[in-house]
């Protein structure tokens, strides 16, 4: 099912999906690519975007390297992936619940807008999604019998939790619970974590500081600045000459002298950093909006299988999962920084919980019919037909929507100028939007100048980013920028921007060639209609 909705969800854009994978495969492949700030300062590893820089070298080998199959082939490989993550969460139902609660468990995951939605785009969140089911499966503290389950599965749970917090750190939020919980039913706790959890946690840190200590340096000054702009003061002592404390992928707690710095500790930092700012600003009641928003989120993910997911929770008594759930969603609470995918790995899990309440249904209405008579049942319709049809009814079209039709433009644009450029009908481009509006070299796949707006952090507090400026007076903005540098070919814009910038575009020989549809609402912005292209005369 996932491969057959890739082809929808290259219709919608999620800039980190661009940005922090296929951006920086591109430009180790093909040796162009822009790198965010966040590569650039070194608190990103470079695990996930090797998973694509490895298509891409493929395809290059075979010469297949076209615009095509450089916007499908990275979706079409997480398409895969989601099947596999599919697979194992049908197994892990199974081994929990059986197969007939594992039956309707699938069917509540596929049938979820936001799994059909997100699964399978090239975001991190996707891959440590599958990554947790596939390492949830292996790990004995979550089976019924837990004394039952051979050890050495344990041993693959581990492996896979610790990729898993190498491609992203904030899955050790996971494996902490899991980690902990395993330590407490397992009768061989000693050999478990000299044994098992030191040499294969250590997978996490030790590749991290081989991948990425060759590509970037540490840059000292700026972290200190960063952590000093954020209120976060005592980490400015001795930075050099720190104890990180790792949390492994069991919990186990590594202690490591180091002068440089891995990017997984980079990570939390500045994320720790960043959720202090905001609570020294707002006070206590940001604790409270940030812990209500977190959960608000997750019931937007599940949507209609909401009162599904809380009964088949409250009736199936598996509170080391409904535990899980919880402790994430509380974990999270304390970020600043918020976005529905963060608690994606969590969703297949209470969708299993809504499984097991349509088990139940089904298992009634199966009862019901045995019990009466053929005249009573025609009359009587079956619950978890209903239950079906109200969950098909709202989660599809919210599915096709998200995935058709809502803000699809800025992809669309760059599919355009991808075809205009290998037909040589572009120099250059000027994207006049929010920074990371849109994909870029990975998409175009051409090697041509191109100029965003900046959004870098400031290493001094309070101080506006270039994109920050061109929304405050766009005008005057655009003014210096031309005045100061050469014209591009191309222009790109929202439709809010453009009715400022019009006349302005106008006076200087660019005319209005393509405009491409992107939202009939606002998200977090004003509302940005359509996507703009306006293209230099001659």
């Amino acid at each position: 099912m996932f491969l057959l909705s890739q082809e929808r969800k290259i219709e919608i854009v999620t800039n980190d999906e661009h940005w922090q994978a296929l951006e920086v495969a591109h430009r180790i492949v093909f040796g162009y690519g822009h790198l965010t700030w966040e590569w650039r300062k070194g608190i990103r590893s470079y695990f996930h975007p090797l998973v694509f820089a490895v298509l891409y070298k493929v395809l290059a080998l075979f010469g297949l390297d076209t615009p095509w199959f450089m916007a499908h082939s990275p979706r079409l490989l997480q398409a895969l992936f989601s099947a596999v993550g599919d697979l194992y969460f049908y197994k892990l139902s199974n081994a929990i619940f059986g197969n007939s609660v594992a039956k309707w468990a699938l069917f509540s995951q596929l049938a979820n807008w936001f799994m059909f939605f997100c699964f399978n785009r090239t975001l991190s969140n996707s891959l440590e999604t599958v990554l947790t089911l596939v390492g949830l499966y292996y790990w004995p503290c979550m089976r019924a019998s837990p004394s039952k389950a051979p050890l050495v599965l344990r041993k693959w749970g581990l492996a896979i939790a610790a990729l898993a917090c190498a491609i992203r750190p904030t899955s050790a939020v996971t494996w902490v619970y899991i980690g902990l919980l395993e330590l407490a039913v397992t009768r061989d706790r000693l050999k478990f974590l000299v044994l098992e959890v030191v040499p294969i946690g250590q997978f996490t840190p030790a590749s991290g500081y081989l991948l990425n200590v060759k590509r970037r340096p540490l840059n000292l000054p700026y972290l200190c600045a960063t952590l000093k702009s954020c209120g976060c003061y005592l980490l400015d002592i001795g930075l050099r000459h720190f104890v990180s404390i790792s949390v492994t992928s069991t919990g186990a707690i590594a202690f490591t002298f180091a002068i440089i710095s891995f990017s997984e500790l980079h990570f939390w930092l500045c994320l720790v950093s960043y959720s202090l700012l905001v609570f020294s600003h707002l006070g206590f009641g940001a604790w409270a909006f940030m812990f209500i928003g977190s959960f608000d989120g997750f019931t937007v993910m599940l949507f209609t299988f909401l009162p599904f997911s809380i009964a088949g929770s409250i009736k199936s008594k598996r509170w080391k999962l409904s535990g899980l759930i919880a402790w994430v969603l509380i974990v999270y609470s304390v970020q600043g920084h918020k976005e529905f995918r963060f608690v994606l790995p969590m969703l297949p899990i209470a969708l299993m919980f809504s499984g097991y309440s349509l088990s139940v249904m089904a298992k009634a209405d199966s009862d019901s019919r045995r019990k009466g008579s053929p005249e009573s049942h025609m009359k009587r319709p079956s619950k978890v037909g209903f239950a079906i049809f109200f969950l098909l009814a709202t989660n599809i079209p919210m599915a096709l929507y998200m995935s058709l039709v809502h803000q699809r433009g800025t992809e669309d644009v760059m599919i355009y100028l991808s075809k205009e450029a290998q037909n040589q009908k572009v120099k250059g481009i000027l994207f006049l939007m929010p920074c990371h509006a849109t994909p870029y070299y990975s998409t175009l796949h051409y090697d041509l100048p191109m100029r965003i707006l900046d959004c870098s952090p400031s290493e001094e507090k309070g101080i506006p980013d270039e994109s920050d400026h061109f929304m405050m007076d766009p005008v005057s903005f655009v003014s210096t920028l031309m005045t100061n540098g050469s014209l591009p070919s191309h222009v790109v814009l929202f439709d809010s921007e453009e009715q400022l910038l019009r006349d302005f575009l106008i006076s200087h020989s660019f005319t209005e060639i393509r405009r491409f549809f992107h939202a009939h609402f606002k998200v977090d912005r004003d509302l940005q209609a359509s996507v703009v292209v306006y293209a230099l005369a001659n």
